[in-house]
């Protein structure tokens, strides 16, 4: 049944292309594609804005969004017309080309990594033999725009969080490509569609997902955590650090630019989890074999919705990390158990599957993380905070 709604989606986009003179077909099936990708994720945009309003709310013991439309669901139509509205202010001594272009370089890049994504069963705009580096390619281009928004300003609050947040993009960017290296040795393949097809099948009841794995959990764990920081979410939103640096890189920024900003970073946030669910969660695969029979493209968005919500516990939970304490989770942490999850998958490919394998693996993966960890924790002296009320 899944296949048959699959392929129905399928059949449609191929009935309108066929409407077409021969000539145009190409150029039509790309703008279809291209067109759904520019409904759904800013339609997501917005309903992941007031789930998370909403959520942190809830968190916090207080009410979120809720007098803009039934529950406060029409809120982010309100704030799309508020950002349309509002005034363009720009610095009088501010570049103004590079200003004005560089939310734009946030964006474009944003929506083209979603080219190689599989959103379902035959679902996905380009399959690209090199699609994981087509994705990591086209996604740096979004560290450049973060400097020209600070640099462009000609303001120091804005210059020091794009400061900021060069260092901690590059920082974690290799923690994120290193834990995405595992599962191309896994699969021997740079193609996101081999990648998930890779994954198809089961083991009994379980899924062959590489997260399932000592090594792939390693791994999965350190990319999210890692798309985390990649993404400027908490706890590492020090970019924006409002106590120090306001708003940071894009303080100088208002209305419909300042939207674009917040759309790049949540498109962003859409596209490395969807990334890590094609990689590491069996992509639009169900998780169990009796599920199969519902669509998946279904599939693929329930689980970048968990990812999400998952996103807004964690904000809602943690603190912000200091400078300091961000550059030596990257360097001291993130990088040598991305390294140990390598040398485990390697290990893991050449020996033959039984206990002693995952007994191998997890050794493999458990002793760095042990070891690395009481190392950065090493000369803390924590102890346990007193609390004493005023006289």
């Amino acid at each position: 049944m899944a296949e048959t709604l699959d392929q129905l989606f399928v059949t449609v986009k191929y009935w309108l292309v066929g409407l077409a003179p021969a000539g145009w077909q190409p150029l039509l099936s790309a703008l279809i594609s291209v067109g759904a990708i520019l409904a759904v994720f800013p339609a997501l945009f917005a309903l992941a804005t007031i789930l998370e309003r909403k959520g942190l709310g809830r968190i916090q013991n207080r009410y979120g969004p809720n007098r803009v439309g039934p529950f406060g669901f029409l809120q982010p139509m309100a704030d799309g017309i508020k950002t349309l509205t509002k005034e363009d202010v720009v610095p009088r001594a501010a570049d103004q080309v590079v200003h004005f272009i560089a939310p734009l370089v946030l964006v474009v890049p944003a929506f083209l990594v979603y080219a190689v994504l599989p959103m379902g069963r035959n679902m996905v705009l380009v399959d690209f033999d090199a699609g994981v580096l087509f994705f990591f390619g086209v996604g740096a281009a979004m560290q450049l725009s973060v400097f020209m928004a600070g640099w462009s300003s000609r303001n120091k609050y804005s210059l020091l969080g794009a400061m900021r947040g060069l260092a901690q993009m590059i920082s974690y960017e290799i923690p994120l490509i290193l834990s995405a290296v595992t599962v191309i040795m896994a699969v021997g393949s740079l193609s996101t569609v081999n990648i998930v097809e890779a994954q198809a099948g089961y083991h009994g009841w379980l899924p062959r997902w590489h997260a399932l794995t000592p090594w792939g959990f390693a791994a999965f764990a350190v990319f999210m955590v890692a798309a985390t920081a990649e993404s400027n979410r908490s706890p590492f939103d020090l970019p924006e650090g409002e106590s120090e640096i306001v708003a940071g890189y894009y303080l100088e920024y208002s209305g419909f630019k300042f939207a674009l900003f917040f759309l790049g970073e949540y498109l962003g946030l859409f596209a490395i989890s969807g990334l890590g669910i094609t990689l590491f969660l069996g992509g639009w695969h169900a998780p169990l074999p009796f599920l199969q029979w519902i669509p998946s493209w279904c599939w693929f968005f329930g689980k970048l919705l968990t990812l999400l919500l998952i996103f807004i516990w964690v904000r809602g939970t943690l603190f912000r990390l200091r400078q300091d304490q961000l550059m030596n989770f990257a360097w001291k942490f993130m990088v040598p158990l991305s390294l140990a999850s390598i040398l485990a998958e390697g290990i893991w490919h050449f020996m033959p599957a039984g206990a002693a394998r995952w007994l191998v693996g997890s050794a493999l993966v458990i002793t760095p993380y042990v070891l690395l960890g009481r190392g950065l924790m090493e000369r803390k002296h924590i102890a346990r905070r007193a609390y004493r009320f005023a006289d």
